[in-house]
């Protein structure tokens, strides 16, 4: 994406990307054993680009919506390995559509008597790639995650000059989190609740994006925080609790408006990945729930407020590979259900299309 490297965001993503090998949609992913990662996220475009600017318009930088799920201890994954051992790792690669997407700021104008009309939300479609890869050893985990999404023509590409009228933007947003297990760094099992919490550990990251088009945003933020990960029979279900701050760019803004530095605020995360046995079926059920605090200012000249903001992903997962016997945890299909409230931490009475209900369908191969 030739914005994207002018942005010099791209050098940065290759790099990482090489590292990371192939990628995988973990929402995707079927809850076969503990030793199971799940990231997803929405990882929805940036901000939008708008023909006509005014502060209904924009949009604070995207939200932190990671989902990095450490199920079990290092020690458990294969008794008491050696120390820096590698003791699980995937690499996978995943299509998704997703639609209706919302895009803040991206509206039309119907007539209501008024000169320039009622502005109503437009819908955007996406269509999304993503490679992962995850890793887990000794003392933690690592995941990276990077999504390159193409929007459709409702959401038009361009630059500080205009939009491409007709051509759709394309987004590369990279994650990379990381988890510390406590009981492993310390060889202890003080740090677990009974029957309750099996891990506490330290979690941190890093989040980077850019996209084409006239908003021009480029986002870099930090995560850091606790893992819980809760004891469950089977899959796993994990509580972050932590702290995100946030440097954005807002093309739009004039002066030192336009780079945007938001407040540290504290974001919650859970996340799932649970077999459904009952069914008989290689079914497995994936989610995300993310409630992000405000976060500081936005808009034109920081004038409007962010929101509590609140993601919830679910997805029906079915396993292909088991199905036929052959390899299983290898293909994969899913469907699912997005719903995105304040979308960014957008203020609806100041930013249109802030509510996003999506519907998502796709397929993921583990290269593993």
């Amino acid at each position: 994406m030739s914005t994207v490297a002018r942005h010099g965001c791209l050098p940065a993503l290759t790099i990482l990307f090489v590292l990371a090998g192939a990628g995988w949609l973990a929402s995707t992913a079927p809850a076969a054993s503990r030793e199971e990662f799940d990231l997803r996220g929405p990882n929805a475009a940036g901000h939008a680009s708008a023909k006509k600017p005014g502060p209904v318009r924009w949009a604070p930088s995207h939200p932190t919506v990671p989902d990095v799920a450490v199920p079990f201890t290092a020690s458990e994954a294969s008794g008491t390995p050696a120390p820096w051992l590698i003791t699980y790792a995937d690499t996978a690669v995943s299509y998704r559509f997703q639609g209706p997407s919302a895009e803040p700021g991206i509206g039309v104008r119907r007539p209501d008597g008024t000169p320039e009309g009622r502005l109503e939300p437009r819908n955007v479609p996406k269509n999304v790639i993503n490679f992962f890869h995850a890793n887990t050893w000794t003392y933690g985990a690592n995941v990276l995650s990077l999504d390159i999404l193409s929007s459709g023509s409702q959401d038009p590409a361009g630059d500080k000059r205009g939009n491409f009228e007709g051509v759709g933007a394309t987004e590369v947003y990279l994650i990379y989190r990381g988890v510390l297990d406590a009981n492993s760094l310390f060889n202890t099992d003080a740090f677990a609740l009974p029957g309750l919490v099996r891990s506490i550990g330290l979690s941190f990251g890093a989040d980077a994006n850019a996209k084409n088009t006239k908003f021009d945003p480029e986002k870099r933020a930090g995560t850091f925080g606790l893992n819980f990960a809760f004891d469950v029979p089977a899959g796993f279900v994990n509580l972050k609790v932590q702290g995100y701050k946030e440097f954005s760019r807002n093309g739009f803004a004039l002066g030192r408006f336009r780079s945007v530095e938001y407040l540290m605020t504290p974001e919650f995360e859970l996340t799932y990945s649970l077999p459904l046995t009952f069914t008989g079926l290689p079914l497995s059920v994936s989610g995300l729930n993310t409630l992000v605090l405000p976060k500081g200012r936005y808009g034109l000249t920081n004038e409007n407020e962010t929101q509590v903001e609140f993601v919830s992903q679910t997805n029906l997962v079915l396993d292909f590979g088991q199905i036929t016997g052959n390899a299983p945890n290898q293909i994969s299909a899913f469907v699912g259900l997005q719903f995105w409230h304040n979308k960014f931490g957008a203020d609806p009475r100041r930013t249109v299309n802030t509510q996003e209900k999506a519907l998502l369908a796709g397929m993921t191969y583990h290269l593993r």
